[in-house]
């Protein structure tokens, strides 16, 4: 089955804790024309009344000036890689273990799988766990 394992830069932005509020930013980015394949969203536990939002990728310099403009920022902690593949029963299980084998810590994992396609989103502490893990998977 093919993997394609890329490096990714995730953008994350604080939004208020209300109906609209995260609308209003993916609407800007909407209308820079940010062709966006994964979001996430969830309300702080440390700061009640907002939440956090993390998307990717924002491509181009004017979209990603859109972005700055509704407070999105490069997330300067977090390092990211892309794995899509061929939509596999226990693929999500097989990834990590192979992951884990190796040492290296997950800082973030989400997935899904449509149809025939998987694609997973895996967050990292390092530069050097990332690439560790895109020569792992490759």
């Amino acid at each position: 089955m093919k993997v394609d394992v890329s490096r990714v830069d995730v953008w994350v932005a604080s939004i208020e804790d209300r109906p609209g509020g995260m609308a209003e930013k993916l609407d800007v980015l909407a209308q820079a024309d940010v062709d966006l394949e994964f979001i996430i969203a969830r309300r702080s536990s440390s700061s009640p009344g907002t939440a956090v939002v993390f998307v990717t990728p924002i491509k181009g310099a004017r979209q990603a000036r859109a972005a700055r403009k509704v407070g999105f920022e490069k997330t300067k902690s977090l390092r990211a890689i892309r794995v899509a593949t061929g939509n596999k029963p226990g693929y999500g299980a097989e990834l990590t273990k192979k992951l884990g084998g190796a040492g290296i810590n997950l800082r973030g994992f989400s997935g899904a799988s449509i149809s025939n396609r998987a694609v997973f989103y895996v967050g990292f502490d390092s530069n050097e766990d990332a690439g560790k893990a895109i020569r792992l998977l490759k």
